[in-house]
């Protein structure tokens, strides 16, 4: 059967969501690992790629269900969500490729004030002290502590912000066009009849 039949449709519309299935999996278990081994501890981050791993995944369960029942219903709200989604993640990739290195170190600097958690795990991990400035009379996370040798965070983390940014949004960018492709699929399959339904089913 030609690619543009309703199995090829019904196929390539699992596969994707079987895709998708897997790296919400990866995202929840990632955070789990870096819970369990100390290396984040903010509830917060954690508490927020779990959440956004669990929705993907719950997402994509309704596609794959949908792709396999031919259920209208399930993949009209699978077409919407999954458009909504690929707003979202466009805008903010496009937000991060295009950031400039004043606003990344603005932006690092609320977040740095916001949690006193992620202010240890960045001085434990990246072994630094303070964001822009530091005074060693005070406490510090970082190894370097000890010795008196440490390096501002903000100056650190800045060295590889800039890097790290472009590699979200690009990750950011390119999932966000499987997403459209699985839109267009998805209205594409929704509007294709199944060669084995019985023609007076609904009758």
């Amino acid at each position: 059967m030609a690619c543009g039949g309703f199995t090829c449709s019904k196929n390539a519309l699992c596969a994707l969501n079987i895709l998708y299935v897997m790296v919400s999996l990866l995202m929840v278990g990632i955070a789990a690992w870096g819970k369990w081994f100390g290396l984040v501890s903010s509830f917060q981050v954690v508490g927020g790629v779990i959440a956004v791993g669990v929705f993907l995944f719950l997402v994509a369960v309704v596609g794959l269900i949908g792709a396999i029942k031919h259920h209208q219903v399930l993949l009209f709200f699978y077409m919407i969500i999954l458009f909504l989604v690929f707003v979202v993640q466009l805008s903010v990739s496009c937000a991060c490729l295009a950031i400039n290195s004043e606003q990344q170190h603005h932006l690092l600097e609320i977040g740095w004030n916001n949690s006193q958690t992620t202010q240890r795990d960045v001085e434990k991990n990246i072994n630094c002290c303070g964001f822009n400035s530091f005074d060693y009379n005070g406490t510090c996370e970082a190894s370097c502590f000890s010795s008196r040798t440490c390096s501002t965070c903000g100056e650190t983390i800045q060295d590889h912000a800039d890097e790290i940014l472009r590699f979200v949004g690009g990750i950011g960018f390119f999932f966000s066009f499987t997403e459209i492709l699985g839109v267009w699929l998805t209205y594409r399959y929704r509007n294709q009849k199944d060669p084995r339904a019985n023609p007076s089913a609904f009758l």
